[in-house]
């Protein structure tokens, strides 16, 4: 009910969130929409971010073991993959 009455309701909830110069918090975010996101922090700051920092996060993340806040992956109810390796 939440998400039906948020600015991004017609989105898809984010499976990754960069978040640049080495900051280790979502200054509230996305909060509701991050809930289960990834995170990657890179200590590159904003200006100097380029796609190769981009691929690095992705590369980042495809190594990643998704839970979905605990939920087995061999779950049915689990989401499938957006990002495959």
């Amino acid at each position: 009910m939440v998400s039906q009455h948020l600015y991004t309701r017609h989105l898809p909830d984010p499976d990754l969130v960069v978040r640049t110069s080495g900051e280790m918090r979502l200054s509230n975010f996305l909060l509701w929409q991050l809930a289960y996101a990834e995170i990657y922090v890179t200590p590159t700051l904003w200006p100097d971010f380029r796609g190769v920092h981009l691929l690095e996060g992705i590369a980042e993340y495809q190594k990643r073991e998704r839970r979905y806040g605990g939920l087995n992956h061999n779950d049915s109810h689990a989401p499938a993959e957006t990002v495959k390796a």
